[in-house]
């Protein structure tokens, strides 16, 4: 037992000397098992459900990159990303997982980041432990106290300026037993850019309108167009499709809403403690939040994914297409000649 105990001290100033905060107090020794490497996907990709039935000890290795990369169709911009996507990847744990997460900074980077999961119980939601400047790894352990499905974003100060250039994502903290099976599951996330004109077509950050939160884009999963045409959505007549969505932000709140279909169950603000409302039109998503709804296709045709603060969808880019293939359904919808 000492020698376990021995083990944790170690890790603790190992984690300090990287700028880490954790307190020992009352704290039990960690599994000796080693941790299982979390599975990450891309947007709008969602990890497969956990099988297993136990809490386990969760290695989570996030890389905060900032790249060059397409905003609209004439815009490009240097989003500031987790593992150089906006949003970052998903992450899928259980409640009850002991998660060992590590934060690098790659090298060629020009700022410090850091992360905050609204899921850790404990300062700074990982803050503090997490500040790391260019080429610098620093890390955390915490166990996911609560179920739901939770926002992370980059806390470094300015911590607005760290959102709105794409460093956000969601962590979904399975319940026991999981959530009921469904055919589908999507990863959708807002959020917001203020620009101004660069050279050429890049667009460069404009605090200015950031702070006087007037968007030039509010776009989903980080640029105009990014769950449209070949990059749709897809699931067939029949099927039953889970959308975890989330709101980056910085500044606005979402009004989520598909066009053409009604929310079968919403589990709103992401909270899965309770059973989740029904026949929902629209749902509210506040910056830093998020939800999950559920609904079955019945009909064959595209849908729509929109804010439904319209001109956000029209005029600025927060709009996704839903392809929904299959046998027609007169008996629920029909057009007449």
């Amino acid at each position: 037992m000492k020698s376990r105990w021995l083990r944790l001290t170690v890790l603790a100033f190992a984690l300090a000397g990287a700028g880490a905060f954790l307190t020992l107090t009352g704290a039990r020794p960690l599994p000796p098992s080693e941790p299982v490497p979390a599975a990450l996907t891309a947007p709008p990709a969602v990890p497969p459900p956990i099988a297993r039935t136990a809490p386990a000890t969760v290695l989570v290795e996030l890389e905060t990159v900032e790249v060059r990369g397409r905003l609209a169709d004439d815009a490009e911009y240097r989003f500031w990303t987790f593992d150089g996507s906006v949003p970052g990847p998903f992450i899928r744990v259980r409640v009850g997982d002991t998660i060992e997460l590590q934060l690098t900074n790659r090298a060629d980077s020009e700022f410090p980041h850091s992360i905050d999961l609204h899921a850790v119980t404990g300062p700074g939601g990982g803050a503090v432990a997490t500040q790391v400047g260019p080429g610098q790894t620093g890390g955390f352990t915490w166990k996911a106290l609560n179920p739901g499905l939770y926002v992370y974003h980059c806390a470094t100060p300015h911590i607005g300026a760290h959102v709105a250039n794409g460093m956000y994502g969601l962590i979904l903290v399975e319940p026991e037993g999981g959530l009921p099976p469904v055919d589908r599951e999507y990863y959708v996330m807002q959020g917001e850019f203020y620009t101004m004109a660069g050279a050429g077509a890049l667009r460069l950050f404009s605090y200015e309108k950031a702070r006087a939160e007037q968007p030039d884009y509010v776009v989903f999963n980080g640029r105009v167009g990014a769950l449209e045409g070949e990059r749709a959505l897809q699931a067939k007549v029949g099927e039953t499709v889970r959308l975890y969505v989330g709101n980056g932000g910085p500044n606005l709140v979402s009004s989520f809403h598909v066009i053409g279909e009604i929310f079968d169950a919403v589990y709103p603000e992401g909270a899965v403690g309770s059973g989740p409302q029904r026949n929902v039109q629209t749902t509210l998503i506040p910056a830093g939040g998020a939800a999950i709804v559920e609904f079955r296709v019945e009909v064959p045709g595209t849908y729509r994914l929109v804010d439904h603060s319209i001109f956000r969808a029209v005029e600025k880019g927060a709009m996704a297409e839903l392809v929904v293939t299959g046998p027609d359904a007169p008996g629920i919808f029909a057009p007449r000649p």
